[in-house]
């Protein structure tokens, strides 16, 4: 297989990612909302997650002050709103309103999670770390909820169509196929 080299934004070569709309709030309750592409698992005992955001970005400072966030699953039946909360700051627009999600208290956290995402992980934050133009926090996923019938362990993906960021302003989604490893 012939190569060419990559000298910019090599770290999108790992795109496809699965992208999810994080949730926060001001120290008094106003939430807000942001995309995020740039997440991982990190932990399954105990259950650890870590997000990566820059600092310039409003959600930064919000999850800095409260230490906690919640992890909203879309589906692409919600790029619209994928897109609103990732291009849009919730400084000078109500990310919220504008996308009409409905809010639902979280059990644990302060941020509420979004009703219409299929899955919702609320964290608080344990560590943070500055890792070149981002900051990674990490967060204990302390309560987690999934819509009934589509996850078993694993997401049945034939129902779940997940957002997968490639790159700037391109999306896509699973395939309908399924293969298992093991071969």
């Amino acid at each position: 297989m012939d190569k060419v080299e990559v000298r910019e934004r090599e770290v999108l070569l790992l795109h496809p990612r699965n992208t999810v709309i994080v949730t926060c709030c001001t120290p008094d309750g106003r939430p807000n909302a942001i995309t995020i592409a740039w997440f991982t698992p990190l932990s399954l005992k105990p259950p650890l997650v870590a997000i990566s955001v820059a600092p310039r970005r409003y959600s930064h400072d919000l999850i800095s002050r409260t230490e906690e966030f919640v992890i909203n699953v879309p589906t692409m039946d919600m790029l619209k709103h994928v897109w609103i909360c990732g291009t849009k700051s919730g400084k000078e627009v109500n990310k919220i309103r504008e996308c009409g999600f409905t809010l639902e208290p979280s059990s644990k956290v302060r941020p509420p999670s979004i009703k219409e995402c299929v899955a919702n992980l609320e964290c608080k934050v344990v560590n943070k770390l500055t890792v070149g133009d981002h900051t990674l926090f990490i967060g204990e996923v302390v309560a987690a909820r999934v819509a009934k019938g589509v996850f078993d362990g694993v997401f049945d993906v034939l129902k779940v169509k997940h957002v997968l960021h490639i790159g700037y302003d391109r999306f896509t989604t699973t395939a309908n196929e399924v293969k298992k490893g093991g071969f």
